[in-house]
C-alpha cells in the first residue's frame, strides 16, 4: 500500500511539474503574439470624421462599398441687418452631393450647387494612410475636380453676344494634395495645397489661375462632438479687386449613420472655385453666414 502511495505522489508531482513547464513555455508565446498584434502597422482611423470639414474636403474617403449623400446649406450674412432677419430672409445657397467608393481608397463624386447652377465631378484617391506605429506618419489624399456651370448669360440681350457661346467657357478645374496627421485620439490637423483654373473669368481684373493653401483642424471634446476650423488663402495675386480669405468654424455632431455640422463661415460658395477666389465678405464686419452640413452613409 505504501508503495502505491509513493507512486501516486510521484505521479501527481510529475503531472504538476510538466503542466508548469508547459505553461512556462506557452506564456512567452502568448506574450509574443500579443506584442506582435499590437505593434503591427494598423491604420489610424477617423483623422476627420467626414469627407468634408466645413467647405474644405478632408483627407478621408468613403468606406468600402459606401454611398454618401451630402447636403450643404448657407444662409445670408449677419450684417444684412434686422430687416432681413440677419441673413435668414435672404436667398440661401445649397449644394447636394453624392460620393461612392468600392474599395475605400478610390472615390467618385457628383454634386450640384445653386450658385452659378453649377455641377461638379470629382475623383479622390487615398495615396498614403497614417499608421499607429508611425511607420507612416502622415495621410495623403489626392483630389481632382471638374466644374461645369449651366448659368445663362444675364447680359446676352444687352451685349448682343453670349459669353458662354463656347462650351469650354463653362468649365473650371481644381487639383489638391491633402496632407493630414492625427496627433492624438482627439486632435487632427490638415494642410492642402490647391490649384484652380478657370477657362473663363467674368471679371477682367481676375486671372485664370489661382494657387492657394488650405489649413484645417479638428478637436474632439466628447465621444460624439468635436470643434472644427478651416482657413484658406491664395498664394498669388490673381485679381486687382478685393476679396477675402475663407474662414470657417463649426460644431460637429455624430448621430449614428449621420454627421451633422453647424457652421459659421464668411464664404457663400461651397466648392474651391467659388470660395477660394471669390469670398466677398469678412468676419470683422459681420459678414458671417450660419449654415449646416449633413452627411448620411449607406452600405451597398
Amino acid at each position: 500500500m505504501q508503495f502505491f502511495k509513493k507512486r501516486s505522489i510521484r505521479l501527481i508531482f510529475f503531472v504538476c511539474f510538466t503542466t508548469c513547464v508547459a505553461k512556462a513555455q506557452d506564456d512567452p508565446m502568448k506574450m509574443l503574439e500579443k506584442t506582435d498584434s499590437t505593434t503591427k502597422n494598423e491604420l489610424v482611423a477617423a483623422t476627420f470624421k467626414g469627407t468634408r470639414i466645413i467647405n474644405f474636403n478632408s483627407v478621408e474617403t468613403s468606406g468600402p462599398r459606401t454611398l454618401e449623400f451630402q447636403i450643404q446649406h448657407r444662409f445670408g450674412a449677419f450684417n444684412s441687418g434686422g430687416y432681413n432677419f440677419f441673413g435668414f430672409d435672404e436667398g440661401a445657397s445649397i449644394r447636394f452631393g453624392f460620393l461612392y467608393s468600392y474599395n475605400g481608397r478610390l472615390e467618385f463624386g457628383l454634386g450640384r450647387s445653386s450658385i452659378d447652377k453649377q455641377y461638379d465631378g470629382s475623383v479622390k484617391y487615398r495615396l498614403l494612410h497614417q499608421t499607429t506605429d508611425n511607420h507612416m506618419p502622415l495621410s495623403v489624399t489626392l483630389l481632382g475636380y471638374t466644374y461645369y456651370t449651366t448659368l445663362r448669360d444675364p447680359n446676352k440681350a444687352i451685349n448682343g453676344f453670349d459669353i458662354y457661346a463656347k462650351t469650354s467657357s463653362r468649365f473650371s478645374y481644381s487639383a489638391q494634395a491633402i496632407i493630414a496627421r492625427k496627433f492624438t485620439d482627439n486632435f487632427s490637423l490638415q494642410l492642402t495645397p490647391v490649384f484652380i483654373h478657370s477657362n473663363l473669368v467674368l471679371n477682367p481684373n481676375d486671372k485664370n489661375d489661382v494657387f492657394a493653401l488650405e489649413t484645417a483642424g479638428r478637436y474632439k471634446f466628447t465621444k460624439r462632438m468635436a470643434l472644427i476650423a478651416e482657413y484658406g488663402f491664395p498664394l498669388n495675386d490673381y485679381s486687382t479687386d478685393t476679396y477675402y480669405n475663407s474662414f470657417g468654424l463649426g460644431l460637429e455632431i455624430e448621430t449614428g449613420g449621420h454627421v451633422f455640422q453647424i457652421t459659421f463661415t464668411n464664404s457663400l460658395g461651397m466648392t474651391e472655385n467659388q470660395f477660394i477666389p471669390f469670398t466677398v465678405n469678412k468676419w470683422s464686419d459681420g459678414g458671417i453666414r450660419l449654415g449646416f452640413n449633413i452627411s448620411r452613409v449607406f452600405t451597398l
